[in-house]
């Protein structure tokens, strides 16, 4: 399947619907799958160094990162949205000068966001529960791999820039590019230099150090990227933030979440503690695609938003939601009938080993209605209407996990930490779903939530020559 090039049109406007949402998934999800794999890998050999508290400190260390992540995954999604919708009206010169935008504005961002998050490390780690060694540890690793945010941030753009313009292949060539260079770093540095967990944290400098050279190979074949602009990319910035800051929002709820669950689960000792990290990163690795998919089809929504094809913007909300039906039963029963095996492989006894085999019995539908709201943030955050999807992963973050998880423990240990958690994730994933639909449908009547036209349609009212959806103002993913 050719890739497309930027000056090569909207290519998700016409097609099987079902075709697009599986191609973009799938290679998404090779990508991804090679990222959290080697995540989940690095964390396989942490563990085979016999120390419990090394296990806990890379979890507690990756929380901190995700707060990082969910800021730079509020730029890619509001870069996505735009290229998208110029490329859905056949404006490559503005795809090309938002493209370049951003980049700047990733780059910025991510400096001040490390250097804000190294200068709170240490009660930022104390405060969800690290201590002692695991606390030491926690903080080592985070002093070198933190600041290599400065890549991860451009690199995780370059991606999601390429799936907005269909170059599916291209955005999993780089993370898959990453994951490559560290599934043979990994094992070099932790064992075969004796490095430890420092050698882990410096395979993950040298990785996001791969996604940004790829990247903007990529971005620079499909002329995703011109020489920079202070006039644009001043002119841009407002129009980004009003996608990216809600999107930020969105992301950093289950960070929030994560955080609250580690806190509550580090008073059921070390043993607790270790079986949520090895969850927290296998259950990236099984449902990927589902991570996948609300990014991918981010750019198939807003193309069809640009041409005003409602009919097959409801085609995808539909589509997605049966793919994840489909993956979901193969991954349960895969976990279900791998929980002893995996469990023993990352050495995993009493308190640990039960929490994790009641994971994967109970995952399957918990991360059913996960994917329904991911599915849905993807349509928000495309079609206007981010802080619905802010609303929505807050509720998720608060209300549907801390009283579910504080009475889960009180009620029923550990185990009811995670069945609590997931109680609140049914119910969101249902009015996620429901409300997307009626997104859509308020975009078909032509009905605005605020009186006055965003600039970006009043600019595509002046110059498309098609028919463009009149734009209501916010939207985004988890």
């Amino acid at each position: 399947m050719p890739e497309a090039e930027t000056d090569g049109g909207a290519r998700f406007v016409t097609g099987s619907i079902l075709r697009h949402v599986v191609v973009m998934s799938g290679t998404g999800s090779v990508g991804l799958m090679a990222i959290f794999a080697v995540d989940l890998l690095s964390l396989f050999y942490v563990s085979k160094l016999g120390d419990p508290a090394l296990t806990a400190a890379v979890g507690f260390a990756s929380i901190v990162q995700f707060f990082a992540i969910a800021i730079n995954i509020g730029l890619m999604i509001a870069a996505g949205a735009l290229v998208s919708r110029a490329i859905g009206r056949g404006d490559t010169a503005g795809a090309r000068r938002i493209a370049t935008s951003v980049n700047v504005h990733v780059f910025v961002v991510s400096g001040l966001l490390v250097l804000a998050l190294l200068a709170v490390l240490d009660p930022l780690l104390r405060a969800i529960g690290a201590e002692g060694h695991t606390l030491e540890v926690a903080k080592r690793y985070l002093w070198i791999s933190l600041p290599s945010n400065l890549l991860l941030g451009p690199g995780m753009l370059a991606t999601g820039l390429l799936r907005a313009v269909g170059a599916a292949r291209d955005a999993m060539s780089v993370t898959l590019g990453g994951a490559i260079v560290t599934v043979f770093l990994d094992p070099a540095l932790i064992f075969g230099l004796g490095l430890g967990v420092d050698g882990a944290a410096i395979a993950v400098c040298v990785a996001r150090l791969t996604f940004v050279v790829i990247g903007t190979r990529a971005l620079q074949h499909h002329r995703l990227l011109e020489r920079p602009c202070l006039p644009a990319i001043l002119g841009d910035l407002p129009e980004v933030t009003r996608i990216a800051l809600p999107a930020v929002l969105t992301n950093l709820a289950p960070s929030v979440a994560s955080a609250f669950i580690a806190h509550a689960l580090s008073g059921f000792g070390p043993e607790a503690i270790a079986g949520n990290v090895v969850i927290d990163r296998l259950a990236p690795v099984a449902f990927c695609g589902l991570f996948a998919m609300s990014g991918s089809i981010g750019p198939i929504l807003g193309q069809n938003w640009g041409a005003g094809r409602f009919d097959r913007m409801r085609g995808v909300l539909i589509q997605g939601a049966l793919v994840t039906a489909l993956y979901i039963v193969l991954v349960w029963l895969v976990l279900a009938l791998a929980r002893g095996p995996l469990a023993r492989a990352f050495e995993l006894t009493g308190v640990a080993a039960d929490l994790f085999g009641f994971f994967c019995l109970v995952a399957g539908p918990v991360w059913f209605f996960n994917g329904l709201l991911f599915l849905s943030n993807a349509s928000f955050n495309n079609l206007g209407f981010p802080f619905v999807s802010t609303g929505l992963n807050w509720g998720r973050a608060t209300l549907g996990t801390m009283p579910p998880a504080w009475l889960g423990a009180a009620t029923y240990g550990p185990k009811g930490v995670i069945a609590g958690t997931g109680l609140g994730s049914v119910a969101f994933g249902l009015v996620a779903l429901v409300l997307a639909f009626r997104t859509v449908r308020t975009l078909e009547r032509g009905n605005r939530p605020e009186p006055t036209p965003e600039p970006e349609v009043q600019e595509a009212a002046r110059h498309d020559t098609g028919a463009s959806a009149p734009a209501p103002s916010s939207g985004m993913p988890m």
